[in-house]
């Protein structure tokens, strides 16, 4: 009864986390800033079952965003295979590498200390905005940034392999800045290359049998719901929302990580 009770304990955790994520991630990114300490503090391996596990609930979550955008007309399948494919090809990379750590790091202190670290310099970027005055409103698809981008992606997928936590800031200030495209295209394309890239990493995850597919699904099915609700929410009432959200969670997450990896 008690492994049980644990059981429904976990599920349920999960279930309100991917809500959150899914909520989150819909309207800008940062999701995985959520669901991937939650999983640590569970108690799966972070390098491995708990990086695995979480790219369940993203590959479905994106391939909902995908035909989403896609019912609303806005699709760029040809430059999205464009940048796919490289990222894919890091994935490869980032994937191996990370369970390579997990099978030095048994006590997953560098792997959460790497979370730390890029939960912070996330947390920095959302409240300041660096990249701001750097983002083009000029499109340009010209060869040159076009292998610019390509090159970026590859580099890109390694990190997407590796951990995946905050990649769609990163994808988002790649496209609009390389190419200048609009932000609703932009989150189109980070979809794309998220669901394909993720779908990589799952499957090596797998193949090594470091994914929890029940605790995967109940993050899935909490993500739905999120990206249901976000979908729905208001733009202008719902970024500064989000700001809110992201930046209490990554707080909280990142002390608790810290005191764990530290102490």
């Amino acid at each position: 009864m008690e492994l049980l009770n644990q059981s429904i304990f976990k599920h349920a955790i999960l279930v309100t986390t991917g809500i959150c994520s899914g909520f989150i991630s819909s309207m800008a990114a940062g999701g995985s800033l959520l669901t991937l300490p939650v999983l640590i503090f569970l108690g799966l391996d972070g390098p491995t079952v708990a990086n695995g596990t979480n790219r369940v609930a993203l590959a479905i979550q994106n391939a909902f965003g995908i035909a989403s955008f896609r019912r609303k007309g806005i699709s760029d399948f040809r430059y999205g295979i464009l940048i796919s494919v490289p990222a894919v090809c890091g994935v490869m990379i980032g994937t191996l590498l990370v369970i390579q750590l997990g099978t030095i790091d048994k006590s997953s202190i560098i792997f959460n200390r790497i979370l730390v670290g890029i939960m912070i310099v996330v947390l920095a970027i959302t409240i300041l905005n660096p990249f701001k005055k750097l983002q083009s409103s000029k499109e340009n698809l010209s060869s040159s940034r076009k292998a610019l981008a390509a090159l970026i992606f590859f580099f890109l997928g390694i990190y997407i392999g590796f951990i995946q936590a905050g990649v769609g800031f990163m994808i988002i200030v790649t496209i609009t800045t390389v190419n200048g495209f609009s932000l609703v295209r932009t989150n189109a394309l980070k979809m794309f290359v998220v669901f394909f890239a993720t779908l990589m990493a799952l499957s090596i995850f797998v193949m090594k049998g470091h994914v929890d597919w029940g605790l995967g699904l109940a993050l899935a099915g909490g993500n739905s719901i999120g990206v249901s609700i976000g979908s729905h929410w208001a733009v202008a009432k719902g970024d500064k929302t989000i700001r809110v959200i992201l930046v209490c969670s990554i707080l909280v997450f990142s002390a608790r990580l810290i005191w764990k990896s530290f102490f």
